[in-house]
């Protein structure tokens, strides 16, 4: 390989990178029109021991696990102790001990909680993580656990 070949590949795979990673962050799939996800247990306000079974409910979409590329579809992401206003929703969300994921299509978890008032909200994400536009989410409840 000459020299300009070799500088030229170095050049153009970190720019074909930053593209690609540029076009996914700005590409979100649109939600469908009235689809709804919901928390069925446990109730907003509910007082409660540890751990917490936390259920999903999805209405007007399916689920399919992270990965697998279906329309109407999306997995759960679970923010909890949250504030949806820090979470970048045009991007793939970051998993940690506050967001998780359930990319195996898994309609419920149990959570091991704290002494003290919680929050839990669930977010719906594409086979990339992504959350619909506009996004698919529940209504934020709080909990206690004693």
């Amino acid at each position: 390989m000459t020299d300009i070949r070799r500088w030229a590949a170095w050049l153009l795979v970190p720019a074909l990178m930053v593209s690609a990673v540029a076009t996914a962050q700005e590409y979100r799939k649109k939600a469908p029109e009235g689809a709804e996800v919901y928390i069925i247990t446990p109730q907003d306000g509910a007082t409660l021991k540890s751990p917490v079974v936390v259920r999903f409910g999805l209405k007007g979409m399916g689920i399919a696990p992270a990965g697998m590329a279906k329309e109407k579809t999306g997995h759960h992401h679970v923010l909890i102790d949250t504030d949806v206003k820090d979470v970048d929703l045009t991007k793939p969300l970051p998993a940690s001990d506050k967001i998780k994921h359930f990319g195996g299509g898994q309609t419920e978890v149990t959570l091991d909680l704290t002494l003290g008032t919680h929050t839990v909200l669930l977010v719906l994400g594409d086979e990339n993580h992504v959350p619909f536009d506009p996004p698919v989410m529940s209504k934020k409840i709080t909990i206690t656990i004693e």
